[in-house]
């Protein structure tokens, strides 16, 4: 079955490029132009991802998110006109996937929608991973899909579940940004640092929210490290 992606941007000419440049490659588009009409057109029919214009009038695609994560974990794929850091990091720590800003090539989109719906969902011909990776109290359970801290869940995006079972397969190692976004992203995409950064902080809070203070510890200069996770 073809990917169902949402596309939500108050620009037609960019409804019209992503659209095209999706179905291109084998997807399923619906368009809409704002907020309230992608939270609504979510409630009809869940889509496999949903790609959010940042700069929408009336409800723009920060608060979609705010609102669509308190019921969904649907991958969110962000867009703006404007490259501020502050974009990118309120995005990546409200629970989006990844981020594009305007103008971008169509290649590119396509390309990181691939990869953030392969994170999401395997490919069936992919055998299972049957491993349970224990740590501390921190617990992760790649077959299911689910991650725990002393019995709580954690509810983590595709992306913070990649990052974080890279880590718990290296547990004493220290990881460079580059092998933190390797560990979740595959082929030849770039991620900026500071998009590294919002993942990690954004790890970070939802573990401590479970009441894990020392998941992840920052090796200054180097990367980043598997804490104690509670032990």
């Amino acid at each position: 079955m073809p990917h169902h992606i949402l596309i939500a941007d108050d620009d037609p000419h960019i409804r019209e490029i992503i659209c095209f440049a999706l179905e291109k490659a084998g997807m399923k588009t619906v368009a809409v132009a704002d907020g309230a009409a992608a939270l609504q057109a979510i409630e009809r029919r869940a889509p496999d991802l949903v790609v959010l214009d940042i700069g929408m009038p009336e409800m723009d695609g920060l608060e979609v998110c705010r609102r669509l994560r308190h019921t969904s974990d649907v991958p969110v794929l962000f867009l703006s006109a404007r490259d501020e850091e502050i974009d990118r990091i309120l995005g990546l720590e409200m629970g989006g996937d990844d981020y594009v800003t305007k103008p971008f090539s169509p290649r590119e989109l396509v390309a990181r929608v691939n990869v953030i719906l392969r994170r999401a969902r395997p490919a069936k011909a992919e055998p299972a991973d049957d491993r349970q990776f224990l740590h501390g109290r921190l617990a992760l359970l790649p077959a299911s899909h689910t991650a725990s801290f002393d019995g709580r869940p954690l509810v983590l995006t595709s992306i913070e579940f990649a990052i974080l079972k890279g880590f718990l397969a290296r547990p004493a190692h220290v990881l460079g940004r580059d092998m933190v976004m390797a560990n979740a992203y595959t082929g030849n995409i770039h991620v900026a640092d500071r998009t590294v950064d919002s993942h990690i902080r954004n790890i970070r809070a939802k573990l401590a929210a479970a009441g894990c203070t020392d998941a992840i510890e920052t090796v200054h200069g180097v990367g980043f490290r598997l804490g104690r996770c509670g032990a």
